[in-house]
């Protein structure tokens, strides 16, 4: 399920009609993170930037304190999260195109989303924070079916993504550590991982912290014991993540599924999502 709404909620960070939202509030969008870190962490208001390093995990802290808090010097959160749903609504107008989006279906796919994603906020282990989820959670539902399955699919992805924190935690993973580790196994070149800003000698210096744990070979790939810490990190994640699923049931989420197959492709083949990435979902 993640696989299926993953491209549904990243189009935010990639569509034109997203940047040309960011560049009216006045965000540079000669790169692509100030507006990112401002669509991301707009739901927890006018958040500094301690609180937005811990809650997107993988960023560097030098990089979260170039965008934040000039983010709300810039925009109001409130005037951030009004251009998100602006800007989710023309890219979904389009990609997916009007009949997609006129069609009985996606309106039924809304509702299942969001029968999952009201479980999705208050479940699991009280010892597991989910900051972002209950964020989005906590804002209004939209109205228009295809804004309100964007809506559905981000507090579901934020679920998920809080959870895996917890499970890197666990594992004793660091921020830095985690992306490492990540690359190591093959997840994506880890050039694309550069993206999160940090620099060559923390980069190295998390290998060696990884190599001294008998996780990583001389050759910064995973060793045995490097893969099976990563396997039982995603299976932690995966438990995490459940409860939204298993409230809607089998017969519910397969439905689901079945449904999100046109915006899916839609998604996936618009050419807006890069072919290297670290969502974990490939591209047609």
């Amino acid at each position: 399920m993640w696989h299926l709404l993953e491209p549904l909620h990243a189009l935010l960070y990639y569509a034109p009609e997203a940047f040309e939202e960011a560049a009216a509030l006045g965000y540079d969008t000669s790169e692509r993170w100030p507006a990112y870190v401002a669509w991301r962490a707009a739901p927890l208001g006018p958040a500094d930037a301690d609180r937005v390093t811990r809650a997107f995990h993988s960023f560097s802290p030098a990089m979260i304190a170039r965008y934040v808090p000039a983010a709300w010097q810039t925009a109001a959160p409130a005037d951030v999260l009004a251009a998100r749903l602006r800007a989710v609504d023309r890219a979904y107008r389009a990609v997916l195109g009007e009949e997609l989006l006129a069609d009985p279906g996606l309106a039924e796919a809304a509702e299942l989303a969001r029968t999952a994603a009201c479980v999705a906020a208050t479940s699991g282990p009280a010892a597991v924070t989910r900051p972002l989820a209950v964020a989005n959670a906590a804002l209004p539902r939209p109205e228009a079916p295809h804004l309100d399955l964007w809506h559905a699919a981000t507090i579901l992805r934020e679920h998920r993504g809080d959870g895996h924190l917890a499970a890197l935690a666990d594992a004793g993973l660091d921020p830095v550590e985690s992306l490492v580790s990540f690359a190591a196994v093959g997840a994506a070149p880890e050039h694309v991982f550069a993206s999160r800003g940090w620099s060559a000698g923390e980069w190295a210096a998390a290998r060696d912290r990884l190599a001294a744990r008998g996780l990583l070979t001389a050759d910064g790939g995973a060793t045995e014991a490097g893969r099976s810490l990563r396997a039982g990190v995603e299976s932690r994640t995966d438990e995490l993540a459940a409860a939204p699923w298993t409230a809607l049931g089998p017969d519910g989420t397969a439905r689901l599924a079945d449904l999100l197959g046109g915006p899916w492709l839609a998604a996936v083949g618009s050419g807006l999502l890069p072919s290297e990435n670290t969502f974990g979902i490939g591209t047609v």
